[in-house]
């Protein structure tokens, strides 16, 4: 079930990543946090997710998982910069999670089920270690949904050749729009299913985001896949680059990106 993680950790991808806080990318999950729980933060990157329900659940504990450690350092490093005393740390594999049955009020998870082997014994394995009563809350984007303007056909070729080294890699861009269907094929009855977007159209979130995704093009892990596999070469990535770069500058870009959400009750 290992598959290859398409975006790896490169600093352009670590910049988007950053970014991310319990407010803009786990709303849904927010209302149903109460102080005093336990909750797995599967996935946890960077960290900057975990810590804000750290401080949601105080003085519950929470647990960031990771697939290696070298990745887990990047959490430990956001938790000892906030200071925050109530974040445990493993490694695992979110197909056999090693926890017993029943350990946690609430296990969450973003941006993960679209690059695991088995998004459904992923979900069987959440469930599993999730407390009866409580909670399992997942949230993944649909690529294929993404919307911009102006219609850039660099911007297009960017988004043809992603999900194709994203496939190739075992997983699947588009999980938004699957979601619901892998939680009814793991045995969730109890389903909530919403969306909600991140939507980038100031001066200031076109460049941000244009430039890190021209950069990104260039220097994260996918820029290898890419050229390794024969998806494209370096030409193709440079014309790609410069088109970010080109929409990051439109006094009229705008860029919407689409995020399936669930909140699952075992």
């Amino acid at each position: 079930m290992a598959i290859v993680y398409t975006h790896g950790h490169h600093e352009s991808v670590l910049r988007s990543h950053r970014w991310r806080t319990a407010e803009n990318s786990a709303g849904h999950l927010l209302p149903h946090l109460t102080s005093g729980a336990t909750l797995l933060d599967v996935g946890c990157g960077p960290g900057t997710i975990t810590a804000d329900l750290a401080t949601h659940i105080t003085p519950g504990r929470v647990t960031a998982l990771e697939r290696t450690e070298d990745a887990l350092d990047l959490a430990r490093a956001e938790i000892d910069r906030r200071g925050l005393g109530t974040v445990d740390f493993a490694v695992g594999d979110v197909h056999a999670l090693d926890f017993p049955d029943d350990t946690f009020d609430i296990v969450h998870a973003h941006q993960v089920l679209q690059h695991v082997g088995d998004p459904v014994q992923a979900l069987r394995e959440m469930r599993r270690v999730t407390k009866p009563g409580g909670i399992v809350a997942v949230r993944d984007s649909d690529y294929a949904a993404f919307t911009w303007f102006p219609l850039l056909p660099e911007l297009e070729e960017w988004l043809e050749l992603y999900e194709r080294v994203a496939r190739a890699n075992g997983g699947e861009p588009d999980a938004g729009r699957r979601l619901l269907s892998w939680a009814r094929a793991a045995g969730f009855t109890d389903i909530t299913a919403t969306s909600s977007t991140w939507c980038f159209a100031t001066d200031e979130d076109r460049t941000w985001w244009g430039t890190m995704w021209a950069d990104r093009i260039l220097k994260s892990d996918m820029a290898g896949q890419a050229v390794n596999s024969g998806a494209a070469d370096q030409a193709t990535l440079e014309r790609i680059s410069a088109g970010w770069r080109q929409w990051a500058t439109e006094p009229d870009g705008w860029m919407s990106l689409l995020h399936g959400e669930l909140i699952l009750h075992p």
